[in-house]
């Protein structure tokens, strides 16, 4: 019996469809970081995008925060780092979920823009009353109250 020669052959492979965001917790006292999303129905959620060409997700995260804040901040820590394979014929998708602290007391934008139609400080309390995109925000609300694991930034290494 003779052997097939097809494992011998080089695979190609097509390059994954694959998507980035970096999610932002910013946190002042008892209060957290909403933004008023002019997209996804201009629910309520926590600062974020995708990431751009060339951009470490800790830029974007930065990034993000101005843009749809108006807020210069900090980054303290990472809380999670999730991937989701493609479901549903949806791409990949890898968010990093940050912790953030504002660099000094500057009130959020609280009027329209590209970005977002505005944004503001809320208590957990008063974020259960807003229509917000997701479940998640409060989860990650109450994670960050209870004082869970803030993981160091250098968690994200970089491939040598």
């Amino acid at each position: 019996m003779r052997e097939s020669s097809n494992h011998l052959k080089p695979h190609k492979r097509s390059p994954l469809p694959f998507w980035c965001f970096s999610i932002v917790i910013v946190r002042l006292g008892h209060r957290f970081l909403l933004v008023h999303e002019r997209k996804h129905g201009q629910t309520w959620y926590l600062p974020a995008g995708r990431l751009e060409p060339g951009e470490s997700f800790e830029q974007a995260a930065i990034r993000e925060v101005e843009e749809e804040s108006g807020l210069k901040v900090t980054l303290d820590g990472i809380i999670q780092v999730q991937l989701s394979p493609p479901l549903q014929g949806k791409d990949y998708r890898q968010r990093v979920i940050f912790m953030a602290s504002p660099i000094d007391d500057s009130l959020p934008r609280n009027y329209p823009n590209a970005d977002t139609l505005g944004a503001c400080w809320v208590t957990i309390e008063e974020a259960k009353r807003l229509p917000l995109r997701g479940k998640e925000v409060i989860e990650y609300f109450e994670y960050v109250r209870a004082g869970k694991a803030i993981y160091p930034l250098d968690i994200m290494g970089r491939e040598k």
